[in-house]
This record gives C-alpha cells, structure tokens and sequence, in this order.
C-alpha cells in the first residue's frame, strides 16, 4: 500500500512532542543565523543569497542526475539580484528560465500558488518539450501511469507508483488548496508536508522532484516571511542524497504517520543552517580582509587570485596553483607573490624548501 491510498491520505499524522522539540532546535539555529546576518551590509547579504540560490538551483539539478554550468547559473542569479561579479559567463536562455523559477518562488512567496503558475514553472525546466531524447507534456499534467524505478533493464525495482493519472487534477487541486489555506502562521513543518505531498502525487511526466523543491523553499521563505534565502535545502539533500531517497520510499510505503520524514527533514534542515553559518563566517572573514586591506595597491589579477582562496578554494596556495589558475607563467606568479610578501598580505609557511605553501594574513593587527 502506497500513502496516497492510506485512509487518512492528506491528514498526516506525526508524533507532536518529538517534532515540537525538533522544530524549536531548528528555529533557534535559523534565529542565530539570521542574528548574524542582521549584522552584514545589504551588499554582502546580496552576495550571501547569490550564493545561496545558485547552490540551490545546481545541486535541485544534480540531485536528478543533470549537472548545469555553475558559472551560468551564478551569473543569472547574480544579474537578477543586481550584484556584480568578478566574471561574469552569458547564462543560455534555459539557464535564465530556471533561475526565474526559483527565482519567483522565494522573491514572491506571498502570492499564491496556482495552477497556472505551476505549469509555468514546468514550462522553464523543459522549453524544449523534451527530457532528454522523450518528448513529454510539459506545462499540464500527465496523462499516464507513472513509477519510480531503478536498476538495470530487466531487473528494475520499483521503488514507488504514483497515484493514477485520472486523480491527478483533484489531488492537485487539493494540494493547492490546502497549501493556500494559511500562509499568516507558516512554519518550517508545511515545507517538510509540502515536499512530501507533493512529490507523492507526482503530477507531472519529469520534474517532479526539482518542482517539489522549489515548492518547499517558497514555503520556506514564508515561514521566514523574507525574500531573502540563506541556506539551500538542495544542496543539503543533494549531499544527504541516499538517505533522502530511502526515507521518502519508507514514508511513501507507509501508513500517512509521517513522523520519521518530518525528523529527517527538519534535521536535514539543521545541517543546511550549520553549513550557511560556515560560509558566513567565510563571507565575514573576507569582508574584514577587504576592509583592512582596502589602502594595500594590487593588480586586479592579485585580487582575483587572492578571492579564489578567500572563498575556499580547496587548493594549496602556491606558485604553482597561482600560474594555474591565473593562467600565467610560473615567473609571473612568483612575482605577484613576492610582491604581496612584502606587502604583508601573504605569509610563507614554514618548513617547505622546494614548492613553498603560503597563507593569507587574516590578522586583524
């Protein structure tokens, strides 16, 4: 039995104490997070959410097996928000279509969720009419049965069967409606009910899980009641990826007590906090850098440089990376390596004779 066919389909039910105790736990740390951003200039904020969204967007993608330019996709968000970039890379027009997507669903939350608006979201995620070589209805519900299967020809497992194409204009009607019903007293609770209700109905022939997302980051700004989305539920569900398809299928396969689902997502959410909180510290550690460093005459090719390992770039900073990436000879790099030692912004590590390792002076002295 699949949940859609439980007698109370659509009247979860969940374990109150233990999802209240982990509901206070989430907003506490989305209260810190949002303490700390309160204390940012709106222009690093901007470049906060730039970040945020575009994680968003790339790993929504991943998640189904797509990967999308990530340069593309920075620039689109970041030309819509109004933030410059150092590089900018010309997004196609698909790329632009999906940023406005998710784009719409966080910016205006406050609007209601729709029909329409629905099949125009679909719309952008297939212009072509196609996923990948297979025509599909794109912009309308489909029109046939629907499972989810894995494995190999001839050894496929199903791992769920959507609710017959016949119940789909009701179901979503429902969902509509239901998702519509309140939107003065959000919490974090209707994006974990709102994935799940609606990837379960699975309305659509492909898209299903990237609409699911968008759907549940729109609900996640209305909890917040802000435009302005600083972590990104995809990027965590993409890094959770196993655990997210096994615990849906259990939930799905279940009896509508969504309690385990409710638990993984909300502490799924927590782990999304805890990663945004890292790289603000990254933002505002490099915001102080620029800061004390503002007087300090470099090239603009030194700056580039210096901003690929302020943003955590994984790589060891040393002459030969500095070529590499700069695209430079090794004796240019050395160069505007010496020249930033005797400026102070660079540090040698200790120990190294052949291929020295340097690190960036973040004192404050």
């Amino acid at each position: 039995m699949y949940i859609y066919q439980s007698d109370n389909w659509t009247k979860f039910i969940w374990d109150k104490d233990l999802i209240s105790n982990k509901l206070l736990s989430v907003n506490k740390k989305a209260g810190y997070l949002s303490g700390r951003l309160s204390a940012l200039g709106f222009d690093s904020c901007l470049k906060a959410m730039t970040d945020t969204i575009t994680n968003d967007v790339i790993d929504s993608y991943q998640i189904e097996g797509v990967n999308l330019d990530s340069d593309m996709v920075r620039s689109s968000v970041a030309r819509k928000l109004g933030v410059e970039l150092p590089k900018h890379k010309e997004p196609t027009h698909y790329i632009d279509g999906i940023v406005e997507m998710m784009l719409d669903a966080t910016a205006n939350y406050s609007k209601p969720l729709t029909e329409k608006r629905l099949f125009i979201w679909h719309c952008a995620l297939f212009p072509s009419n196609k996923s990948g070589i297979n025509e599909i209805n794109v912009g309308k519900y489909r029109v046939t049965g629907m499972k989810v299967v894995s494995g190999s020809w001839g050894r496929e497992k199903v791992h769920y069967q959507a609710p017959e194409a016949e119940h789909i204009p009701e179901m979503m009607s429902q969902f509509i409606q239901w998702y519509n019903s309140d939107t003065k007293n959000v919490t974090y609770l209707k994006s974990a009910i709102a994935h799940l209700y609606f990837i379960s109905i699975h309305p659509f022939d492909d898209g299903n899980g990237r609409m699911a997302r968008a759907i549940s980051d729109m609900a996640l700004s209305q909890a917040d009641n802000s435009k302005m989305r600083f972590f990104s539920m995809s990027n965590q569900i993409n890094t959770e990826k196993k655990h997210y398809y096994d615990i849906l299928e259990r939930t799905q396969k279940g009896n509508g007590d969504i309690t385990e689902w409710l638990m993984w997502y909300l502490s799924c959410m927590e782990r999304a906090i805890d990663k945004s909180n890292d790289n603000l510290s990254m933002v505002v550690a490099k915001s102080i850098f620029w800061q004390k460093h503002s007087q300090v005459v470099m090239s603009e090719r030194q700056k580039d440089m210096l901003n690929i390992w302020l943003d955590g770039y994984d790589g060891k900073l040393t002459a030969k990376n500095w070529a590499k990436l700069s695209k430079k000879s090794l004796d240019t790099a050395l160069r505007d390596i010496d020249d930033l030692i005797n400026k102070q912004i660079l540090i040698p590590k200790d120990g190294a004779q052949r291929n020295v390792e340097y690190e960036i002076n973040m004192s404050n002295n």
